[in-house]
């Protein structure tokens, strides 16, 4: 932030004392450069360009939730991410000319049946997503594009996210798609990554530094035997610690909001299932459940292609995406549990009518109209909170 702040008043003649104008000539604005010409490349390069809140939950000294923030996401912040990108491929490609055995962080493209549910889901909200040809991430980001400012912007954010294979190591490369780079190895958190940590000890045993290299072995392949082994370790313990994450985001926000039951919140339906629809907070971005069975003026029954739930007699339905008003009716802790009710009414049929019509007259046009299928609609949603670049 201070840094922001540097750049952002050096621009002018006023401002800076003499130690931080000098601090801005000499050392950021030099560097501000640096990543202008890296963000052109970027650009250029064109990789997945998510960018989802990411929330920041701080506790009391009782470890309570004081409070949830959203950081903002400065210029500063995009450029220690460039030139840490930069310094991931540089030791990849620096291991691969020495011949050094490594793991890399690689990110397979979106399967086809990922990409058949993401398409039928933006043509339930009108948005144009082709099925066929070369995927790349610039397909994605015309979307994004598309939605980017309006109230659809992180849901659809986090259905493509969601579309996305895993990231992982491995020893065999494939590159990344995400990042739509050839080679990339982590190597800027040895302290707290294991993966980055072998990629060091693999460049002080290529560029012969000293001791703390990765041992010699017999043979080169069983170097790269090994390292593969330890990298489906470590790709199996970061998915635990995610979910690890995720849970004790869950139980935290569900005590804070334990508090509250009674209290109605804006929200929007995150997910629909043939039991009930999921809903996110608009406050907190805690995750709730409404089971169908409780909602009022109606029954509802699931309505796939659509992604919505709809009334058998009066034809209104919700739908992924709408925003809701609805009452905190029940909070279970342990369980990071919410169950909330539903108070907005739905939307009328004539509105559902008019919406068919119009996806009919876009597949006229040469668009994707048509139903969409959730994947794993069934279960609890998680919540996506890393952005793209928590899960490169």
């Amino acid at each position: 932030e201070r840094a922001q702040a540097l750049i952002d008043a050096g621009e002018g003649e006023d401002g800076l004392t003499g130690a931080e104008r000098d601090l801005h000539d000499r050392i950021l604005a030099p560097l501000w450069q640096a990543y202008r010409a890296l963000a052109k490349a970027r650009e250029a390069r064109a990789p997945l360009e998510l960018d989802l809140p990411e929330r920041r939950i701080t506790l009391d000294s009782q470890g309570r939730v004081a409070a949830i923030t959203t950081p903002p996401r400065l210029e500063a912040h995009r450029l220690i991410e460039e030139f840490m990108i930069q310094a991931n491929v540089a030791a990849a490609e620096e291991l691969e000319r020495r011949g050094v055995p490594f793991i890399y962080r690689i990110h397979e493209a979106p399967a086809r049946d990922k990409l058949v549910a993401l398409a039928d889901f933006l043509a339930s909200l009108d948005i144009p997503f082709a099925r066929t040809g070369v995927l790349r991430p610039e397909r994605f980001n015309r979307v994004l594009a598309r939605v980017r400012g309006g109230d659809l912007e992180e849901l659809v954010s986090e259905v493509i996210l969601r579309a996305q294979s895993q990231a992982v190591y491995s020893t065999r490369n494939i590159g990344h798609f995400g990042l739509n780079l050839a080679r990339y190895a982590h190597f800027t958190s040895p302290i707290r990554r294991y993966a980055d940590l072998v990629v060091h000890r693999a460049l002080i045993r290529a560029l012969g530094l000293g001791a703390g290299g990765l041992p010699e072995t017999d043979t080169p392949a069983s170097a790269w035997g090994e390292l593969e082994t330890v990298a489906e370790a470590i790709s199996l313990a970061e998915r635990r610690a995610m979910a690890a994450e995720r849970e004790t985001i869950d139980r935290l926000i569900a005590r804070h909001l334990s508090e509250r039951v009674g209290a109605t919140f804006p929200a929007r339906i995150s997910g629909v299932a043939r039991s009930g629809l999921f809903v996110r907070l608009a406050e907190t971005g805690a995750d709730g459940f409404v089971p169908a069975a409780t909602i009022l003026g109606d029954y509802y029954r699931h309505d796939e292609k659509r992604q919505a739930l709809v009334g058998a007699r009066e034809g209104g339905l919700y739908r992924l995406g709408d925003p809701v008003e609805v009452r905190l009716v029940e909070a279970i802790p342990s369980a990071g549990a919410l169950r909330f009710e539903m108070l907005s009414p739905p939307r009328p049929a004539q509105e559902r009518r008019s919406r068919s019509r119009a996806a009919v007259e876009d597949r006229r046009r040469g668009g994707n109209g048509g139903g969409g299928r959730r994947q794993g609609a069934g279960g609890k949603l998680s919540r996506a909170r890393r952005s793209s670049r928590g899960r490169a």
